[in-house]
């Protein structure tokens, strides 16, 4: 059976060749695990992801392991991960405390944040990871923070408005740059799939409420040609929504809802896809599968009428409902 491995997969399996470092290696393996279509045509490949990984950590994790799971490795959660990054007191945790359930600390010093802490931002029916981090400085990045990073779908820079912005923007842009990653304000869906260095990102100007538009407009300025600044304020929840938005799209995914015959649609709990999934796509996301027993497919929504038969290959748009026959 073929395995039909996906560009996504596929970007992993070269960030894992041309690595050069063991925390990039293992980072790409379990990238190209998360990736990997779950069918029986890659149950070899999955096997030898998971042996390899496992001896991986063996050999070159020991420390680590004999301590416990690696705090810096966040599995995969919602529509999408999504990572702030920046140097001591911007502000990162009053954001991640102000958006999503994460049990952030909230501290008027620094360094309160030691290792990475997810939590869910929502967005309608569909929720975002976002993960705050501990800061970065020009001497000092965290152990195991780069695979974190490297790991996320988008990256957001958290800079404080009213504390020197610039030099906090240039800090973190070096400190990625210096790594291969290049940030661009476009969805996932337009970057370069031959890039794997290339992430989607914002400049994410915190503490707008102290500081008057003018020092807005200058920054803007000067990223104009780099990337999109976004002001908001964790304190007053100013600019929050107009940045979730910004981020949602930046994460290019879709919501997809399904139901069974002769019933309504299951509308609490969408399925997720990038943006260019198939009927097969969501068929392989609701159990590996399904696609090999799948006979045929009715969809609802997106210009379509309501019912209409379609092919397995049928690329799939926001708010569709499939309903899929075995």
């Amino acid at each position: 059976m073929p395995a039909n491995l996906t560009p996504e997969y596929e970007k992993a399996e070269k960030r894992h060749r041309e690595a050069t470092t063991d925390e990039e290696r293992l980072a790409a393996l379990r990238e190209m695990l998360r990736a990997i279509p779950k069918h029986k045509g890659t149950e070899k490949m999955q096997a030898d992801l998971k042996r390899r990984i496992s001896q991986f950590r063996k050999v070159a994790g020991k420390k680590t392991a004999s301590k416990g799971p690696d705090p810096f490795h966040i599995p995969k959660g919602g529509a999408g991960q999504v990572i702030l990054v920046g140097p001591p007191n911007v502000g990162k945790s009053m954001l991640a405390a102000a958006t999503t359930n994460a049990p952030v600390k909230v501290a008027d010093y620094p360094y309160a944040t030691a290792v990475p802490l997810p939590g869910m931002w929502r967005y309608e029916d569909a929720q975002i990871q976002l993960i705050d981090t501990p800061p970065v400085t020009a001497d000092h990045v965290p152990a195991g923070l780069m695979s974190t990073i490297r790991s996320s779908e988008a990256i957001c820079i958290v800079v404080d408005l009213a504390a020197e912005p610039l030099a906090q923007a240039e800090l973190a842009l070096d400190l990625l740059t210096g790594r291969g990653l290049v940030l661009r304000s476009v969805p996932r869906a337009q970057l370069d799939p031959g890039d794997r260095n290339q992430r989607s990102g914002l400049l994410v100007a915190n503490k707008s409420d102290l500081v008057s538009p003018e020092t807005v407009v200058a920054l803007r300025d000067l990223y104009a040609d780099r990337l999109e600044v976004w002001p908001v304020s964790a304190a007053t929840g100013e600019g929050l929504e107009a940045l979730r938005e910004r981020v949602w799209q930046l994460l290019s995914v879709l919501r997809v809802y399904t139901k069974k015959p002769g019933q309504p649609p299951e509308n609490e709990h969408p399925f997720t896809l990038p943006i260019g999934s198939t009927i097969e796509d969501l068929a392989r996301e609701i159990h590996r599968e399904l696609p090999e027993t799948m006979r045929s497919a009715r969809i609802w929504g997106g210009g379509r009428f309501d019912g209409q038969h379609v092919h397995r290959t049928e690329v799939l748009r926001d708010k569709d409902v499939v309903e899929i026959h075995e």
